[in-house]
């Protein structure tokens, strides 16, 4: 969750043309990660949750990505 209030804040500093590209992308990957954390703890299959933790670590991963673009912009 702290992660995701840095990503808010990180983004808040990125200029107005990039409200609706790579701060949105990059605020919907950082909320996905936690996100899916909790849908696959309540689920009551190991299966289903490991399914989760993939989509969560797909997320991590496209993240990381966005992170290094953004801070190519400087």
């Amino acid at each position: 969750m702290a992660f995701v209030k840095e990503i808010y804040l990180m983004t808040e500093s990125f200029p107005a043309s990039e409200k609706y590209g790579l701060s949105s992308q990059m605020r919907r990957a950082a909320i996905s990660i936690p996100s899916n954390l909790a849908e696959g703890a309540a689920r009551k299959g190991s299966k289903e949750f490991k399914q989760f933790l993939n989509i969560a670590q797909g997320s991590i991963g496209e993240l990381d990505t966005q992170i290094e673009l953004s801070l190519s912009l400087d």
